[in-house]
């Protein structure tokens, strides 16, 4: 389903564990100072980086597929040609309710399989500064 509406995102922020693939142990890089913010801020930020094993004192999977427990959203600050493996292992997962795509990161076919899947899908858009605008 696609997200486009202020309500949609505002509904969608109110889920609280987020999966961040491609999460950055680096200070000031987006894909450290994004999830840094969200968990400030009461989310709870699971870091997928493989060459981590711990980002923003938090354990570090390898994958999205290691993830233990749930996950609500899946976060995603890897480059686009990424995205549809990244789809691909959201959907095998049952928990998973929204993928969404950082700022320059789109890929419009992997978000219509999600959103066949029936998985809210937001694109090409930084989570940070929606969270900002709408709560």
């Amino acid at each position: 389903m696609p997200v486009e509406s202020d309500a949609e995102i505002r509904e969608l922020l109110g889920l609280r564990r987020i999966a961040v693939v491609g999460c950055s142990s680096t200070p000031g890089k987006d894909a450290h100072e994004v999830p840094k913010y969200l968990a400030d801020n009461g989310y709870d930020v699971v870091p997928v980086n493989p060459t981590a094993d711990q980002v923003l004192g938090e354990t570090a999977y390898d994958s999205l597929s290691d993830v233990k427990g749930e996950v609500d959203v899946v976060n995603v600050f890897r480059p686009s040609d990424e995205v549809s493996g990244i789809v691909d292992e959201a959907l095998s997962r049952d928990d998973v309710e929204v993928i969404w795509t950082q700022l320059g990161v789109r890929d419009d076919e992997a978000a219509r399989r999600a959103e066949d899947d029936g998985r809210h899908v937001v694109q090409d858009r930084c989570i940070k500064v929606e969270h900002r605008r709408l709560c």
